[in-house]
């Protein structure tokens, strides 16, 4: 039921919302942090603009993967917690994915993982979706968890 007063001031939905998407960030980060490692580290000769391409599919399977069993252990059955996964958070999921992709393109070329550009990353992966998780919070009171 979605409400008919909207503000960006609630302190609680801010929280809550900060909640949802920092798992997101985990479950996407795996899944793309995983796949950019296996190639620095397998030095397989695949062109950059490939590996994030599979570093944001993986990133997207890992985080509704992780999703999915949070879910579940809040007692939803496997396929409507598969459903909300998929469903809720899905536009977060790819913003996250994008702009995680992006900064490490524009800082170190792409797919490159360094001690100084995963964090970067983290951040702008959770400060891109954020706002608008508070907002399907806020106005629809839909959240991934």
């Amino acid at each position: 039921m979605a409400t008919d007063i909207f503000h960006w001031g609630c302190k609680h939905s801010w929280r809550t919302s900060a909640k949802n998407t920092m798992w997101c960030v985990v479950g996407c980060s795996i899944g793309d942090f995983g796949t950019i490692l296996f190639f620095q580290l397998s030095k397989i000769p695949f062109p950059v603009l490939g590996i994030m391409t599979l570093a944001i599919i993986n990133g997207l399977l890992t985080s509704i993967m992780l999703e999915t069993y949070i879910l579940m252990k809040q007692k939803f059955d496997f396929i409507s917690a598969l459903k909300t996964a998929c469903g809720m958070s899905f536009i977060s999921m790819v913003s996250m994915e994008i702009s995680m992709n992006a900064t490490d393109y524009f800082l170190t070329g792409g797919a490159q993982l360094t001690w100084w550009v995963v964090p970067i990353m983290l951040m702008i992966g959770f400060l891109t979706p954020w706002p608008y998780n508070y907002w399907r919070l806020k106005k629809f009171n839909q959240a991934c968890h």
